[in-house]
């Protein structure tokens, strides 16, 4: 069983969507239980990060996500709050990956729009969860914050700056990018997380 984690976010319906079609049996759940004792855990979604982390500390499920031992994949926000502090409502986050979430800063290009959103390619970074095959694949962004590049960084992308793509340390695992919209390849990256 995968368990999605239900906290106040946007866009967790496609992830669920997404997932039922590669074939996996999955709920969207804030229990405690339910996500300690799941095969995967998937923490996706689009929103603001402070407002997340207060929904998270009121629930208790920044605690709970620091718990899990099973393969947990955070997707976007879920990403950026797992990391260490986000000037997104200058909030700290849970600290799952050393390092900070930045606002894109435009002025010295201003033709480089604020969001990023569209189509990007990654570049791994050695070896890591996600497969040779995604090397400068495209994957589809929507997002105005990023994670610099840190210890735990193992793709990149490069729009204004060069940021995390994605993030892996012992069983947690992220992408700034979304699987859930990055039609083949997307569906390729959460097969490959779902056989961890």
């Amino acid at each position: 069983m995968i368990a999605v984690i239900k906290y106040n976010a946007g866009n967790v319906f496609s992830v669920l969507c997404a997932l039922r079609r590669v074939g996996a049996e999955c709920v969207l759940t804030d229990d405690r239980d339910t996500i300690l004792t799941a095969d995967k855990v998937i923490f996706p979604g689009v929103g603001e990060a402070s407002t997340a982390m207060s929904y998270l500390r009121e629930k208790g499920l920044d605690e709970v996500i620091k718990s899990v031992k099973s393969p947990l994949l955070g997707i976007c926000i879920g990403l950026q709050v797992m990391c260490r502090h986000s000037e997104e409502g200058n909030v700290d986050g849970i600290g799952i990956f050393d390092t900070v979430v930045r606002r894109f800063d435009n002025s010295a290009c201003r033709e480089m729009k604020i969001p990023h959103m569209g189509w990007n390619t990654i570049q791994r970074l050695g070896d890591c969860w996600l497969s040779e095959s995604f090397e400068d694949a495209y994957v589809y962004y929507v997002h105005s914050y990023y994670a610099e590049l840190c210890s735990h960084t193992v793709a990149t992308t490069d729009y204004i700056t060069k940021f995390s793509a994605s993030l892996q340390r012992d069983n947690f695992y992220a992408t700034q990018f979304h699987p859930e919209k990055s039609g083949s390849v997307g569906e390729a990256v959460l097969k490959q997380f779902l056989a961890l």
